[in-house]
């Protein structure tokens, strides 16, 4: 049996997952170096919004799965990080919106889910159905594709007023929220990686995990890439009546 990592190396070996993150994807590479217009960005905001509306719910399967009250009092706050306090005190799911209709898309059809593809549905409800059957430290490893994603806020924040500047400038404002709570976040979900998976076999597991959910990110880019980049959306080539 192979020696466990050290909790440095073990650390390392997630963080080094990043050069799969999707921000690495032919799309996000093209979003943020101004090739992509209005219609795909549009399309990855519509896409996206899917993925948003289920990170509470996710959230909620791993409090239902964990029996540490510790942690479910840090980890509950995710939750009220997207859904809001209040009508007043909105969240993250209410930033996103006003992201759309920044981007010229109506509230309406956003939350319609209308423009989803069936690629970016079957990856997120994958994502949310294993965060209810897998344990709550399994669940709580998945999220940790956070260590890497203010990286990908801070591109957006840097490079889509210049290469966009028809996006309204309020639509910006879940990028800039998420700078600050991804990194409360990240420490805590790495905390209770770092300290649950602990044997060679079980830490090799974990960067399974995390892998697992940076396909699924992928996954969701390839669906859009070829739905808007391509011009394939599903179905494109059945002959329907």
């Amino acid at each position: 049996m192979s020696k466990p990592w050290s909790r440095e190396e073990f650390e390392r070996g997630l963080r080094a997952k990043e050069a799969l993150y999707h921000i690495h994807h032919p799309l996000h590479v093209a979003m943020n170096s101004g090739q992509c217009n209005q219609q795909q960005i549009q399309g990855w905001v519509a896409n996206r919004y899917y993925y948003q509306v289920n990170i509470p719910i996710k959230d909620a399967n791993i409090l239902a799965n964990c029996t540490e009250p510790t942690v479910r009092r840090l980890w509950v706050q995710r939750i009220l990080d997207h859904d809001g306090t209040s009508e007043q005190d909105s969240g993250g799911i209410e930033a996103w919106l006003r992201l759309g209709e920044a981007v010229g898309l109506q509230r309406s059809e956003i939350t319609s889910f209308q423009h989803v593809l069936p690629g970016v549905r079957f990856a997120v409800d994958a994502y949310v159905n294993f965060a209810r059957k897998a344990s709550w430290q399994e669940a709580a490893c998945s999220s940790l594709t956070e260590l890497f994603a203010p990286i990908i806020h801070q591109k957006r924040l840097d490079s889509w007023p210049e290469h966009y500047p028809w996006i309204e400038a309020e639509g910006y404002r879940y990028f800039r929220t998420r700078l600050s709570e991804a990194r409360r976040d990240v420490e805590h979900g790495l905390q209770i990686t770092l300290d649950h998976f602990q044997t060679r076999e079980a830490q090799e597991h974990a960067l399974g995990i995390l892998q697992m959910k940076l396909d699924i990110l992928w996954s969701m880019l390839d669906a859009m890439q070829l739905a808007y980049v391509y011009n394939e959306a599903p179905f494109h080539s059945c002959n329907i009546d």
